[in-house]
């Protein structure tokens, strides 16, 4: 190797370079300078060189590297990979208790097929460097000409920009996929799933895709933890005699048998009733606070019913209705005494 050859500032790479990044960099100068691809006057021995540097450094690499080696117990770095995407997945309520299948479609990333990912295709392209002006030179401090840097004195740049992918080397896909999601899960709770985030390249896996459940509200049902909590209305009278009632759940109904009672708000827990459980966390418990509601209009039949259960009521006052049995006590004293 001559003193004028340096692999490292030819192919752009620092010392430590990797194989794979070492492969990235050949191929994107190679795809740059190959003849058959730019008309520049320098291309071929610019091509030659690159060549020469990246066989030059693959030798070494694979020279220093030992055919077995010892097991590393040190700590190792994650591994590399391409950006995530995240986005939010609306459910109801129903949808995350029961579990569903839902269609997520999203953009993503991939490398330009056209280009392989260098951002440079076609044919080359000359434009005059914006720093001298095209003319090679530009004034030093001491009003004398120097050769200009930006361009090295060439007064124009050679690029080959990929059509498809205005140089960017990636494009814009349309990813869509159905998604299970499973049952009892809660706002904030996240899926996963690998590999499904922005295409990665050579030296990057590819990044993941997260969706964070996002519970949308519900007329009815408020959710705390993973107990449910509803508020109900209630026949006053089956509040007072007992006997069964329909209950709500996510869903559907269920029979439950109240007992006997004032006729005043009721708070009912039952438990394991409420929000489904998720792995190792147990069901919530359904939270029915019962509303007392009074008959506001009675038909014939129910009129007469009630008149009848009244006057069984009145039959036993004490038992039954002690404080109109207090009052009628009372003002018949005060009657006596008048």
């Amino acid at each position: 190797m001559t003193p004028e050859f340096n692999p490292h500032e030819i192919l752009g790479v620092t010392h430590d370079v990797g194989p794979a990044e070492l492969k990235r960099a050949f191929r994107r100068l190679a795809m740059r300078w190959h003849p058959d691809r730019n008309d520049h006057p320098e291309a071929t021995e610019r091509f030659k060189a690159i060549r020469a540097a990246y066989d030059h450094l693959a030798a070494v690499d694979d020279e220093e590297t030992p055919e077995f080696e010892a097991p590393d117990d040190s700590p190792t770095e994650p591994a590399r990979k391409a950006p995530d995407i995240r986005l939010n997945l609306d459910l109801t309520l129903e949808e995350a208790a029961a579990g569903c299948t839902r269609q997520v479609d999203y953009s993503r990333g991939k490398l330009c097929e056209t280009c392989e990912g260098s951002g440079e295709s076609g044919m080359a392209k000359t434009r005059f460097c914006g720093a001298c002006h095209g003319s090679g030179r530009v004034r030093n401090g001491k009003r004398g000409l120097a050769s200009c840097q930006e361009c090295r004195g060439r007064g124009f740049f050679t690029e080959r920009i990929c059509p498809d992918c205005s140089g960017s080397g990636r494009k814009t896909t349309q990813v869509s996929l159905q998604i299970a999601v499973p049952p009892g899960m809660l706002a904030g709770d996240e899926l996963r799933l690998a590999g499904q985030g922005e295409v990665g390249d050579e030296t990057l896996a590819d990044g993941d895709f997260y969706l964070t459940v996002v519970l949308r509200y519900h007329a009815l049902f408020r959710l705390e933890g993973r107990d449910l909590h509803v508020e109900m209305p209630a026949s006053a009278l089956a509040l007072l005699a007992g006997g069964e009632i329909e209950l709500p759940l996510l869903g559907g109904w269920f029979c439950h048998v109240l007992t006997p009672g004032q006729a005043m708000p009721r708070l009912l827990r039952l438990e394991g009733r409420g929000y489904p459980g998720r792995g190792k966390l147990p069901p919530g418990d359904l939270i029915v606070r019962l509303m007392p509601v009074f008959p506001s209009k009675l038909n014939a039949r129910q009129r007469k019913l009630l008149l009848q259960a009244n006057q069984a009521l009145m039959d036993d006052l004490t038992y039954s209705l002690p404080e109109i049995a207090q009052w009628q006590q009372a003002f018949g004293q005060w009657n006596a005494q008048n």
